[in-house]
């Protein structure tokens, strides 16, 4: 493994432990050549999977796409980032159980929408704004209009 710092690749790891959801090892390094800590994290190599863009083209599955479309409707909301990463490996199990190794990219924007909509409204419509390309502030008013309409059926 290669320090982040020096480009050293000799290290020792101080600590390791197994994530919250068992897919992972958080292993703790720390660099021979200057001694600065760092962290890794091991994870088994899952089965190829492509996701179908809406043009038809296919791309691999890549899980920091998603995180970095949940952190920026999550930005500047109370929303702890252990969430975020339950939400991610969820999405992420969702995914890798598929029984094909394709998904329609719809599928996972709407796994993504459900888990935000448990997490935080405001992060919802931010995405949902973006996924479902908001032509107009009405079609925006309707998607808030829906959620709160949920929201007063659950406190009931």
């Amino acid at each position: 493994m290669k320090c982040i710092y020096c480009g050293e690749t000799e290290s020792k790891v101080i600590d390791s432990r197994v994530s919250e959801d068992g897919t992972s090892i958080r292993r703790r390094r720390e660099c021979i050549a200057c001694g600065k800590r760092f962290t890794t994290y091991e994870k088994i190599e899952p089965v190829a999977v492509y996701v179908i863009k809406k043009s038809g083209n296919r791309q691999p599955f890549d899980a920091q796409k998603i995180r970095a479309g949940i952190i920026r409707a999550c930005e500047k909301r109370p929303v702890p980032i252990s969430k975020i990463n339950n939400l991610i490996a969820e999405i992420e199990k969702n995914v890798y159980n598929m029984p094909d190794n394709e998904i329609q990219s719809s599928k996972i924007g709407d796994l993504v929408m459900q888990g935000l909509k448990d997490i935080d409204d405001v992060a919802y419509v931010r995405f949902a704004s973006v996924y479902r390309q908001f032509k107009d502030i009405n079609t925006l008013l309707l998607e808030i209009k829906d959620i709160l309409n949920a929201k007063s059926g659950e406190n009931k």
